[in-house]
């Protein structure tokens, strides 16, 4: 059974009033736009049933705090961008368990994600960010795992190979991090960081067994 779309707002401040509720599930949020048969574009919580749509938003996928995500458990993508992953980790001398963690965490392995915040893709790169690491098409999973690496290589570099302060810092910014002389006390952070450890656990047994 199919659920109708609920929450459908349509008009020009339909984005506004979504991007203003909280994080539902933890945090987790897809807003989808599709457009009506009478012809207005529409906003929903729900994919409509016989509508083409897009996704308009989709937050981070391990930063909610009261997410109900058992991370232990949840399923891992041990196929997805294999390739990519592992050229990009080569390139920037990181392990490939860590990028697909950091994948996982950010977006849930969705290429199309975008956050409240704006950032997008699979490694949830800032459009800032992802235009100084040369970014041309950022929904590219080959670019995106690039620039992500990348960036999260820079990361490491600066915060002397702490992983826990890297990963911090590519969930709350450096400048977090340095103002607060390490990881910043933000709930998300603490949950983030918690995730990725557990996500990062599991990915390297899983290597291990290859």
């Amino acid at each position: 059974m199919t659920a109708k779309p609920t929450a459908a707002i349509a008009g020009p401040l339909a984005c506004l009033a979504l991007l203003l509720c909280p994080p539902l599930f933890g945090g987790q949020v897809k807003v989808y736009q599709y457009t009506q048969q009478n012809g207005v574009v529409a906003f929903s919580d729900k994919p409509p049933a016989d509508s083409p749509f897009k996704v308009l938003r989709y937050d981070c996928f391990a930063c909610g705090v009261r997410s109900a995500i058992n991370f232990n458990t949840t399923p891992l993508f041990l196929q997805h961008y294999q390739q990519e992953i592992l050229t990009a980790a080569e390139q920037y001398q990181l392990e490939p368990s860590l990028i697909r963690a950091v994948i996982h965490a950010e977006s849930g392995f969705n290429p199309k994600a975008r956050s409240k915040a704006g950032a997008q893709g699979l490694m949830q790169l800032m459009p800032e960010t992802a235009k100084e690491l040369g970014v041309g098409n950022v929904w590219l999973p080959q670019q995106n795992i690039r620039a992500g690496t990348a960036y999260l290589a820079s990361l490491l570099q600066q915060f002397n190979g702490n992983r826990r302060l890297a990963l911090a810092a590519y969930n709350a910014g450096p400048g977090a991090v340095n103002r607060h002389g390490g990881i910043p006390p933000y709930a998300e952070t603490k949950a983030y960081l918690q995730r990725v450890d557990i996500l990062l656990r599991r990915y390297q047994q899983q290597s291990a067994t290859l």
